[in-house]
This record gives structure tokens, sequence and C-alpha cells, in this order.
């Protein structure tokens, strides 16, 4: 196995290719560093470049009028940027910024619609991710509505954990509050609350998750709910077109 077949298996949705299609696409692929706050998309920008993400958590990111921001949806590992183009989507939709640094493997968009019509298998994937992200925004959106801020501090700490599989999450309590779309007085105290429960320990500009069940019960529904639509996307039941 080549150092990049290696890689590329570490992003779920590239793993979940035949091997033969997957073998064709590294072709393509280029390795990359993915810093924090790096922008991968602007609004209504052209989409030249898809990121697979192997490691880190990306954004997406509604901009009002006014100025203030709240993400809307978030990946790692299980997913990509830019899927829209399969669509016949150019300019991008939403900001994609980077929010917990990490690695990917790029290629541009043109070579990948070249391989995504001549392999279903990558069209099928990439469609379903789509509509994983797509329920994502959904669930976001009701949780951002109906839960309590220290439900939605958990489950954003446990995304994120997920994407740094278990190392230190990267992050200050400003700018989960601008995530979140609160007061960063308001995360500071529930964030005070999960470690003085020891579920977090939180350091200078990083966290860590101590006691992860303990702090899944104390998130809403939506983090399971979340993960489950990538579990089905990636692992659906049309194993048959995959294994053409």
């Amino acid at each position: 196995m080549s150092d990049l077949t290696s890689l590329a298996r570490q992003n779920r949705l590239l793993a979940a290719l035949p091997p033969g299609v997957l073998q064709r696409l590294e072709g393509y692929l280029e390795p990359v560093e993915l810093q924090t706050d790096q922008v991968i998309y602007h609004p209504d920008a052209p989409i030249k470049r898809n990121y697979f993400l192997t490691r880190g958590l990306v954004s997406l990111v509604k901009t009002m009028k006014d100025g203030r921001t709240v993400e809307i949806g978030a990946f790692g590992r299980e997913g990509m940027t830019g899927p829209d183009v399969l669509f016949g989507i150019v300019p991008a939709l939403l900001e994609c910024i980077v929010r917990v640094p990490g690695t990917a493997l790029r290629l541009r968009t043109d070579d990948l619609l070249k391989e995504a019509d001549r392999s279903p298998q990558i069209r099928w994937l990439i469609e379903r991710f789509v509509l994983a992200i797509f329920n994502q925004i959904g669930q976001t959106a009701a949780c951002n509505r109906l839960h309590s801020l220290e439900q939605r501090c958990a489950r954003w700490l446990l995304i994120t954990d997920d994407s740094v599989g278990g190392d230190t999450i990267p992050v200050t309590h400003e700018f989960l509050a601008k995530l979140l779309g609160a007061q960063r007085a308001g995360v500071t105290l529930k964030l005070q609350a999960l470690e003085e429960s020891g579920l977090i320990r939180c350091g200078r500009g990083a966290m860590d998750v101590l006691d992860r069940r303990a702090l899944e019960a104390s998130a809403c529904e939506c983090y399971r709910v979340i993960t489950t639509q990538f579990d089905r996307a990636l692992m659906g039941p049309a194993r048959s077109l995959l294994e053409g």
C-alpha cells in the first residue's frame, strides 16, 4: 500500500470507494496542510479545487449583512468540500472555513468531475454525502432554536473531538461563541460547568475531552442524529453499485 493510499483511506468518503476507483483517483490527489481560519471558499466565488479531509474540521458559515456569522454545518474526515459542483453549482453557496487545523487531499474540480463522469461510484457517494450535509444543516437549525447553550457546546465539542481523533481541541471560548452565535460570557459559563463536572479540561486556547460518555449525555440528540446520518450516507444499502 502506498503512502498516498494510506492517507486517502483516512478520509471516510475515499475509503468507501472500490480499490480500483480509488487508485485511479489518486493520480489527481495532492496532500496539503489546513491552517486555522483558512478560507477554503468565499460565497459566490468559483470552486476550482476540492478537499477531502484526512484530519481537522471545516465549517459551513452564513454571514449576515451586519457582519454577524453563524455556523450551520461542520464536517471532518467523513467528507469533502465543494460537493455542489456535481450538480453544476460552480459558485460556492456558503463560506467554508477551517476551524481545526489538519490535513487534506486536494484535487482540481475539473479532474473530479471527469472521474465522476467515468465512475458512478464516485458520484453516488458524493451525492450521499450531500444528503447528509443537507440533513445536518436542518438539524443544526433546529438545534440552534430549541436546545440549550450547554447542549450545543457539548455537541460541537463532540464533533470536533471526532475530527482530531481524541487529541487536544485547539479552540478558544471566544471562537466557540462565534461559531454558536452566542455571547462569549455565556459560553464561558457553560464550559466552566462542564469542566467542574469533570467532562472537559480547558487550557489556554485549547480543550481536552476527559469523559466522552458523560459529554454525550450532556449533549442534545443532535450529535447522535448527525453522526448517524453520515454513517448511513457512507455505508448505505446500495453496495452493489460500489462493487461494480
